[in-house]
This record gives structure tokens, C-alpha cells and sequence, in this order.
């Protein structure tokens, strides 16, 4: 695998103002962004096979104020986790977001996507097979479009993975809810077997590559 690399430019972006309101304020700009004090609250969703080991993945990055597993992408509403594991909704399970640009970009959410799990392998991820688990991107505006399809591409043209990236770019559809249980599964049941097995080496990868993002220094 050839080193991945993405160079941000939204350095000057990234940054803070240097004072703060004494009161919170909260507006909305011509974006549709919500915009708290200096803070930029933007949404992502990605699919990137089973759900727990995504939120697992996201929630601790520097800048991510809330993620939510769920469905997207399927043919009927309000689908339950059994109709979705069926394949036959057409659902995946996702990952949906909030987090503050001014401290993490969505090219650098683009990048700790792409770099762990397999974009490589079609409705699949591991031992985790169906369409439910597939590799995808819903974007919320133009720029993530153009964001993820030029990243995908060039991780394609530079053959990053060895294999071609089928990551699913589609326009974010309505978003469903999973089940309570759902949430926050890596944090309720970390000891269990699915958890040890399968999400703790990605955090154990996430600490290693993206040390840098986390909310809390790797140890």
C-alpha cells in the first residue's frame, strides 16, 4: 500500500477567531450551517460496514460533537435493524455526524474514513457480507461531492489500495434512527467477543495513524 496522503488546504480556515462572545449565539449562515459562537456545525455520513465499529471510530476525533449509527440509501421508511440485515431494503448502515469544521475539515474525516476499513471490497467488510455493509459516502452538499469523488479518484489513479476504491458516492437520503441498543456499542459492550476481535484493532490503528485527532492522547 503506497503511503496515504492527504494534503489539506483549509489551514487558514481551520483556524479560530481570537476572541469569543461572553454569550452563546447561535445563527444560521447562507450555507444552512449553524453557527455557534466561532463554531461551524456542519454533518457527515458515511457507511463503512457495521455501524458499531464506525461510531466507534468517529466519536473520539477532535471536533466531532455527536455520531449517531443508523440506516440510509434503502427503499422504505423507518426500516428496523432485521429488515435492514435482510438485504432487501437496500439500507446501509451509516454513520451520521456532527462536528465543528473550524476543528476538524471534512477532508480530514474523508481520511480517517478511507484509511480504516476496506473500500476495496464490494457489500463487504470482513466476515460482515451484504449490501448493508457496503463502503459509501452520502454527502449533505456540493462540496463533500466534489471532496469525496476527487479523493476517490485519485486514491484510484494512484493505486493506494492496490485494488480499485468502489466507495458508493450518492446524495444523502433520509436518515434513520438505529435502535438504543445500538448506540454507543463499543462503550457499553467492549468486552464482548465482536468488540475485541473487530473494532479494537481499528482503534488501535486510529491511536497509531490519527493519534494527533483524538480527543484524548493515545497512551
Amino acid at each position: 500500500m503506497k503511503p496515504f496522503v492527504i494534503v489539506l488546504g483549509l489551514l487558514g480556515f481551520l483556524a479560530c477567531q481570537a476572541s469569543r462572545d461572553s454569550e452563546k449565539v447561535v445563527l444560521e449562515d447562507n450555507s444552512g450551517m449553524e453557527v455557534q459562537n466561532d463554531s461551524i456545525m456542519d454533518t457527515a455520513t458515511f457507511g463503512a460496514g457495521c455501524f458499531w465499529c464506525v461510531e466507534a471510530v468517529f466519536q473520539d476525533l477532535k471536533g466531532v460533537h455527536a455520531v449517531t449509527s443508523g440506516y440510509m440509501g434503502g427503499k422504505i421508511a423507518n426500516p428496523t435493524y432485521r429488515e435492514v440485515c435482510s438485504g432487501l431494503t437496500g439500507h446501509a448502515e451509516v454513520i451520521q455526524l456532527v462536528y465543528d469544521s473550524n476543528i476538524i475539515s471534512y477532508d480530514e474525516l474523508l481520511e480517517v474514513f478511507w484509511q480504516t476499513h476496506d473500500p476495496t471490497t464490494l457489500n463487504q467488510q470482513g466476515a460482515d457480507k451484504g449490501t448493508q455493509y457496503r463502503s459509501a459516502v452520502f454527502y449533505h452538499n456540493d462540496y463533500q461531492k466534489e471532496r469525496a469523488t476527487y479523493f476517490k479518484n485519485k486514491l484510484n489513479a494512484e493505486l493506494t489500495f492496490g485494488a480499485p476504491v468502489v466507495t458508493e458516492i450518492s446524495p444523502a437520503a433520509p436518515f434513520y434512527k438505529a435502535e438504543d441498543y445500538h448506540q454507543e456499542y463499543y462503550n457499553n459492550n467492549s468486552s464482548e467477543g465482536y468488540c475485541r476481535v473487530v473494532i479494537k484493532p481499528k482503534l488501535d490503528k486510529l491511536k497509531k495513524v490519527f493519534g494527533d485527532k483524538l480527543k484524548t492522547s493515545p497512551e
